[in-house]
């Protein structure tokens, strides 16, 4: 597998893959590979595409009270799970290389943005959107892949790709959970074994509101209300949000349809953890 540092280096090796009849496959990631980047990493290579993994922690999503500095970081691991599970290419540019100096670019979808996450967390959504934008500008994927469980930032990026007119698909694909029911997380290492304990309760809530819907409830009052006390039974969770949404709008519906967005995001102790669910 091949280690590309600079957006030179992947364009040129991207422009020889496509000489040669290949499609392009983009798998954005911050790095701290697990399982769940493992499943996105395979999905691509099954396509016979040639399969690119970006690993960059993206100072521009990181509020300055965030996990930036001690956000995990594990290059020599990664690059083994990446070569494992597909990947041909992994592109780790520096801060300056996707950030020149003097860079007054960015790119925001308005509404969406200040919505879930990126109402907890202001300019969140600006960030991921401008650096997902460079890396589909560099890369020029004919598929880029994402996990449902950031479901938020997939409804921002899909109205970014509309918007902008820009030419890769998003394909999303499941959340993958560990043997417990947590889903996997780069953050899950900052738990404690007693704070993983409590981690448990967003994925009981997901499995609790699926269960409600399959019974034939639909109202997001009883929805919402049912999982909130749900997640008060855990007492060391700080709630963030609890949310029936529109998966494309992310705005708060009244009544469950399918594709429903219920997502949840949650302090448990010092780190924060998101969950959710696409109601069928």
């Amino acid at each position: 597998m091949e280690l590309l540092r600079t957006v030179a280096e992947l364009r040129q090796r991207v422009r020889q893959q496509r000489a040669q009849g290949r499609s392009i496959a983009l798998v954005p990631t911050m790095g701290a590979l697990h399982a769940g980047h493992a499943s996105l990493i395979r999905t691509a290579a099954k396509t016979g595409d040639f399969v690119v993994v970006t690993l960059f922690v993206n100072p521009r999503q990181f509020g300055p009270e965030e996990d930036f500095s001690r956000y995990p970081r594990s290059l020599a691991a990664d690059l083994e799970l990446a070569a494992r599970e597909g990947a041909e290419a992994l592109f780790t540019p520096t801060a300056e290389e996707m950030y020149p100096p003097g860079s007054a670019t960015f790119v925001e979808v308005e509404g969406l943005s200040n919505r879930l996450d990126g109402k907890s967390r202001p300019g969140h959504f600006r960030g991921v959107a401008t650096i997902v934008t460079k890396l589909l500008a560099a890369a020029e994927p004919d598929r880029a892949y994402f996990g449902q469980k950031d479901a938020a930032q997939v409804a921002v990026l899909r109205r970014m790709v509309r918007d902008l007119c820009l030419h890769s698909e998003l394909i999303v694909c499941p959340i993958i959970r560990d043997s417990d029911g947590l889903a996997l997380s780069s953050r899950n290492t900052y738990l404690s074994q007693e704070e993983r304990k409590q981690a448990l309760a967003l994925g009981r809530v997901v499995r609790r509101v699926e269960a409600l819907v399959a019974h034939g409830e639909r109202k997001a009052e009883v929805l919402l209300a049912t999982a909130r006390a749900s997640l008060a039974a855990e007492p060391a969770l700080r709630i963030d949000y609890v949310e029936l949404v529109n998966w494309d709008t992310l705005e708060p519906v009244s009544t469950a349809t399918l594709g429903t967005l219920f997502a949840v995001a949650a302090w448990i102790g010092k780190t924060r953890l998101i969950d959710n669910t696409i109601l069928s």
